[in-house]
């Protein structure tokens, strides 16, 4: 008779491969012997395993200190991290129905499981303790025997159990755990909605999402333009099952609640207080300074498209009189570019053929960070299109980390593109290193049948700043997982993805990897220097656009409530069950609100609208898109010291590598970056760089 356990090991004949060690080239997950039926089973199992490593810290005779409490801590759940590295890469880039059936079953036990662990008083009193002897100790200025690093993650683990909930009251935690478990299904809903927007889209266009720029650039025909703009624009907000705005509504409600339970008094300020901006005034205040140049900026861009479309309708190809609409500026600004730098994305794509562009990331690492990338020939992967590299020193060959790409769009894959973990880099309890392994995803332009992949200008820039991602993840030198990799703030976290699109179009760089596809011929040497006096052109535009998505993310999320009182400006007709004198808010008035406030021009729209705005709802960025504009002061000013010193420096890449790359959140981020640049950052880097100052 079977017992419970081999069942869980076994169905029939097939064994669970989570079970095992996997017996593949440097533990890439064995992807086609893992079945759909394996992931629950190991999801529990996993949990299980946790739970008694947990219950072995909190009943540890020994006085809790950070080896058998912090660390043991960090080094615990290995198997549920193990499945979780494949199960939520794989719901990402090849969700079939049946895959995102298993994780609408699992998030609920993983957030049940999270809220376990925070909420655990037991667990909490020797983190505490811990917490408080270091504290003390470094208030007297005695030395407390931990490294940063540790002093680093104890402060992290000390601030996750607080920030949970754990100070609670037995109410208060039973309502953080409600809130956590519906706010998991919500935004993993959210996803799979959008997921089935993209998908319509694509259906009734005949191109991806992804595709949807570079096509509204180069397409002719105004009507087409409009459709496409209105569909593409209202993503989520058409009616049906797959509308957004009832689930992100109910998302943010849920998160004002949780903000509430913690002592803020909005969600922005709950999120920020761990980040460098620390609160939502500042960011409000940063944005602010960008934003207005840029809104200028895109102004005078107008004009220029507008005398574009004026010499189309003295021609006849469009009524006398015809202003830019939204779905008219990518068209102009093609056309505006061709003029003023006789440069379009015809002449560029056949020197940007997928493979060369990879290899001229590639080189452009090795070369600044003494890298050896070669393919992992044979390895295991769960689609025909993901390629598998090793990533090791070149110095000494010892191994950092193996990465793996996945560039091209389908259906089970959703939009965008990232970097995310399979393996975190650590060490183990026994002193045994381990390191990451990677991916990189886009949707980029596919290969067609007479063509090779051929990407355009901004898919370029895509690949280098994801790889920049790839390079924090993969060259990684700490201890504990809580502490390596990206596992730092998130408004730090862009720094090293958004630096690395500083060398894409670089004439050295260039003269690498731009090949014409047909002839081999290097990209002639005119045609570098249209793409680079091309560089701030538009960036009115889209810095605005940039802009206004991190400000309607901040303005969502500074809301203590999304119930307005009757007759506001922004109600809905939707009663409030509580409260007859309250409604819903109305999510349309409250964004021309927020566009009018900031002043945004008609003619363009955020990057995100709320109802696909994934990043805030399904990715982790909710009040963190402005991540990416406050990264970018700190990536411009940091290669304006590569610029003086010269974009290869040694020194100042080795300093990088070091400072930035290595190090993880083993220091506080200012620290880190400080210590690279050797002063504070120059907030004017950034308006400099894109022409708007």
């Amino acid at each position: 008779m079977m017992t419970m356990a081999a069942a869980v090991l076994f169905t029939g004949c097939h064994r669970n491969p989570f079970f095992a060690e996997w017996d593949t080239p440097y533990g890439i997950p064995p992807f086609g012997k893992i079945e759909n039926s394996d992931y629950l089973p190991a999801i529990q199992k996993g949990i299980e395993q946790q739970n008694e490593e947990i219950e072995a810290i909190v009943s540890c005779a020994e006085t809790p200190d950070f080896e058998n409490t912090i660390a043991a801590l960090d080094r615990s759940g290995a198997l549920l991290s193990k499945v979780e590295g494949v199960l939520f890469n794989l719901s990402e880039t090849d969700g079939t129905p049946e895959l995102l059936g298993i994780v609408d079953q699992v998030i609920p036990l993983i957030s049940e499981h999270s809220s376990n662990i925070y909420l655990n008083a037991k667990l909490f009193e020797r983190v505490q303790k811990v917490y408080a002897d270091a504290s003390v100790a470094a208030e007297q200025g005695e030395p407390n025997g931990l490294s940063r690093e540790q002093m680093m993650l104890l402060e992290k683990t000390w601030r996750a159990f607080v920030q949970n909930g754990v100070a609670l009251d037995s109410l208060g935690q039973d309502k953080m755990r409600k809130i956590n478990s519906e706010l998991a299904s919500l935004e993993q809903a959210f996803g799979t909605k959008l997921l089935a927007e993209n998908n319509a889209f694509a259906s009734e266009f005949g191109i991806s999402v992804s595709a949807y720029a570079p096509t509204m650039g180069s397409c002719e025909d105004r009507a087409l333009r409009e459709r496409m703009f209105k569909a593409y624009s209202t993503r989520g907000a058409n009616g049906g099952e797959n509308d957004t705005r009832e689930t992100l509504l109910r998302i943010l409600e849920l998160r004002q609640q949780k903000a509430r339970l913690l002592g803020y008094d909005t969600p922005a300020n709950c999120i920020l207080a761990d980040k460098m901006a620390r609160d939502s005034k500042t960011v409000d205040e940063f944005l602010q300074t960008i934003v207005t140049p840029a809104v200028a900026k895109a102004k005078e861009e107008l004009k220029d498209l507008q005398k574009a479309m004026d010499k189309d309708a003295a021609a006849g190809l469009l009524p006398v009189g015809s202003t830019i609409q939204p779905w008219d500026w990518a068209y102009y600004t093609e056309k505006v570019r061709k003029e003023k730098f006789d440069l379009d994305e015809e002449q560029t794509r056949p020197y940007f053929k997928m493979e060369n562009v990879r290899a001229g990331v590639f080189s452009t690492a090795s070369r600044l960070y003494g890298l050896n990338i070669e393919p992992v020939e044979g390895a295991p992967v769960y689609h025909p299109d993901v390629e598998v590299f090793k990533v090791s020193d070149a110095a000494d060959g010892s191994l950092l980390g193996i990465l793996t790409t996945d560039y091209y769009p389908r259906s089970t894959k959703r939009g965008g593109a990232w970097m995310n973990n399979v393996r975190e880099q650590y060490v183990d309890a026994d002193g045994t290193e381990v390191r990451p392994i990677i991916v990189n995803v886009g949707n980029f332009t596919k290969p067609a049948a007479d063509n090779p992949s051929l990407l355009t200008i901004d898919e370029v820039g895509t690949m280098f700043h994801e790889f920049g991602h790839a390079l924090h993840g993969l060259l990684t030198k700490c201890h504990y997982r809580g502490v390596s990799g990206t596992s730092v703030a998130r408004d730090f976290v862009e720094l090293p993805s958004q630096i690395n699109e500083n060398w894409a179009f670089q004439p050295e760089v260039l003269a690498t990897y731009a090949l014409h596809y047909q002839t081999g011929e290097v990209i002639p040497q005119a045609l570098v220097q249209k793409i680079v006096a091309a560089g701030t052109f538009n960036q009115g535009f889209m810095t605005t656009e940039l802009a206004a998505a991190s400000i309607l993310d901040m303005k969502w999320h500074e809301l203590e409530s999304v119930w307005v009182k009757a007759g506001s400006l922004y109600a809905s007709d939707k009663v409030c069950p509580d409260d007859e004198s309250l409604r819903l808010i109305d999510i349309e008035k409250f964004e021309r609100k927020v566009c009018a406030d900031m002043g945004l021009i008609w003619e363009i729209i955020p990057r995100y609208r709320t109802s696909y705005f994934n990043h805030i709802f399904n990715s982790g960025y909710s009040a963190g898109y402005y991540s990416y504009l406050w990264a970018e002061v700190l990536d411009k000013d940091a290669f304006e010291l590569f610029r003086e010193k010269g974009i290869f420096d040694p020194e100042t890449a080795a300093s990088f590598k070091h400072n930035i790359l290595e190090a993880g959140a083993s220091e506080e981020p200012m620290v880190l970056y400080e210590r690279f640049r050797g002063a504070a950052p120059d907030p004017g880097a950034l308006l400099r760089a894109r022409g708007l100052k």
